[in-house]
């Protein structure tokens, strides 16, 4: 029996340490945007007024989370796999994907997301 109690705890021990780790490769398959476009998109959009970016300057408020290190890390939100299209699709419809997020509909096109996205992938 204790034997089974430390196999229990030492897996336990492991899962809950690897819940808090990031990923350490960017998310898989090929990043199609252009982060030069993205770059723009996320200055005109106002993204900095709520998140650090590399890159981009910032305004006063930061709200969400920085977006530095987006590539490693394992969730966007918290709730989708850190896939390209994943985060397209979180950058297009937050509220679709977290209706309780702070993020708004800001009516970002498929391909501007996707330029939006090849830039944070990037930096």
């Amino acid at each position: 029996m204790t034997a089974l109690r430390a196999i229990a705890a030492a897996l336990l021990g492991l899962a809950l340490t690897a819940c808090g780790q990031e990923g350490t490769q960017t998310p898989p398959g090929p990043v199609t945007g252009d982060p030069r476009s993205g770059k723009s998109l996320l200055a005109d959009y106002g993204c900095a007024a709520c998140h650090r970016i590399k890159g981009i300057d910032p305004r006063p408020g930061l709200v969400g989370p920085p977006l530095e290190d987006i590539a490693k890390t394992s969730y966007i939100a918290g709730v989708l796999p850190n896939t390209e299209d994943n985060m397209v699709r979180w950058i297009q419809h937050p509220r679709q994907v977290s209706p309780g997020t702070a993020m708004p509909d800001l009516g970002v096109s498929a391909a501007q997301a996707r330029d939006m996205a090849a830039y944070l992938y990037g930096q």
